[in-house]
């Protein structure tokens, strides 16, 4: 599900740019679009479309509005509707909501297919937040639920990372070379039957209140007061901090690399593709740690924040695509540190101060992640107009720096004892009911 969810929030990157102009009568090369998906032919193409599409500056045109808004969308429903879906996961459990995500998730990608004006693009983009909402915040709740255990629970959350970044990474190839010699309808109704399959997958593998433990589920504790707990808020900062500069880059790179270094459209579309390995390495190093000094989590995010700063400082002093690629790398592999290292421990501080339910605070995640990507259409083109690309780059590397020692707040509660946990307290005494009951022959098994 994490997979297709990003896969479609990407695959639109070589397709809605040519579509919107085409719509807007003709086909308009020569528009602002036209360096976003002008010449999507073959492969390179599809690799091209990788991010000048994405989030186009704001150049003053109206097609850069239109297209900015609706990526934008996306995020700004999700950042809505979360709060409201981290409560219902918590009442109902992770099946029924991850289902629900995918149907919806199915209707916006076929409405995606049909769409025939702009109106009905927003629709759909913004459907799929709402799917989003859903699908990944009890995704990955349920992974944190079923792996209850470290270094368990780090390597499957670290399985899931991969997979989104996966998705990033192969959806706008993938978009572009299936635009191109099939047309626009045909990459989203092949993502259509994968949405399909994987609810089918679910409802064979885990269907919606198949036993009687979701009915017996202990009460979550409300988001408000997650939100205000000082570990969760500080965890909660450091996500949304670590993922603006990929937010802000992405709309604004592509233009700076063309007027600063005379990038060719090869070059600006091969930007991000060597990221996607430091991100994959920055899982398996992160896991890989974490199962030998668990207690140092807090290290690890902290250390990928200090990564992410230098990185963004490092980017405007680039003169060449050579250069650039070493600071994206940079910035890609400390996010999959931070990621790595503070998803699991969400988990954790839920166990060892809440309810072991825990829709509510992945819905936090995600709502740090939306806050970014919100945005990032909308606000980094305007930020690099008025106070310039480098100003940009510094100030976000400098958050990222400051922000780091904020984590070293997480120390003590990294260092403490599973066996504080409610969950092992449980197991320790022995069940005291239904819920308790079958989680124990759930564990047994």
């Amino acid at each position: 599900a994490l997979l297709l969810d990003n896969m479609l929030y990407m695959v639109i990157v070589p397709i809605i740019p040519d579509y919107i102009a085409a719509m807007r009568g003709g086909g308009n090369a020569a528009g602002p679009s036209a360096p976003a998906a002008g010449n999507e032919s073959g492969s390179g193409g599809g690799n091209r479309s990788l991010l000048p599409a994405r989030y186009p500056p704001a150049t003053g045109g109206n097609e850069d509005v239109q297209i900015g808004v609706l990526f934008a969308s996306k995020a700004m429903l999700q950042l809505l509707v979360n709060p409201l879906s981290g409560t219902l996961i918590d009442r109902v459990g992770y099946e029924a909501p991850l289902l629900a995500g995918l149907a919806v998730m199915f209707l916006s990608t076929a409405t995606f297919a049909f769409a025939e004006n702009y109106a009905t693009l927003f629709a759909a983009r913004s459907l799929q937040g709402l799917g989003s909402a859903f699908a990944d915040t009890a995704g990955i709740a349920l992974i944190a639920d079923r792996y209850a255990e470290e270094p368990a629970r780090s390597r499957a959350l670290g399985t899931a990372l991969a997979c989104i970044s996966f998705g990033s990474l192969a959806a706008p190839p993938f978009g572009g070379v299936l635009y191109e010699f099939a047309g626009k309808r045909v990459p989203f109704l092949v993502l259509a039957c994968v949405c399909l399959l994987d609810g089918l997958l679910l409802l064979a593998l885990a269907p919606p209140c198949a036993t009687g433990a979701r009915a017996n589920m202990p009460v979550g504790t409300p988001i408000h007061r997650l939100m205000i707990d000082p570990y969760i808020a500080v965890v909660a900062g450091a996500l949304a901090t670590c993922n603006i500069p990929l937010a802000f880059l992405e709309p604004t790179i592509a233009n700076w690399m063309k007027e600063s270094m005379g990038a060719s459209e090869w070059e600006v579309g091969l930007t991000w593709l060597p990221a996607f390995f430091p991100h994959v390495l920055g899982v398996y190093v992160t896991v890989r740690l974490a199962a030998a000094y668990p207690h140092l989590q807090w290290f690890y995010g902290a250390l990928g924040m200090a990564i992410i700063g230098a990185s963004s400082c490092l980017v405007p002093a680039c003169k060449n695509f050579g250069q650039v690629i070493v600071p994206l790398c940079g910035i890609c592999f400390g996010i999959a540190l931070v990621d790595t290292a503070l998803l699991p421990t969400l988990a954790f501080l839920v166990d060892v101060r809440h309810v072991s339910v825990y829709g509510s605070v992945y819905a936090i995640a995600d709502i740090s992640y939306s806050v970014a990507y919100a945005l990032g259409p909308i606000v980094a083109g305007q930020i690099v107009h008025t106070m310039g690309f480098a100003q940009l780059n510094l100030g976000m590397g400098l958050a990222n720096v400051l922000y780091a020692p904020v984590l070293l707040f997480l120390k003590n509660v990294c260092q403490m004892k599973p066996s504080h946990s409610e969950r092992n307290i449980l197991l320790e005494e022995g069940p005291k009911g239904l819920y308790d009951t079958i989680k124990m022959e759930e564990r047994k098994g």
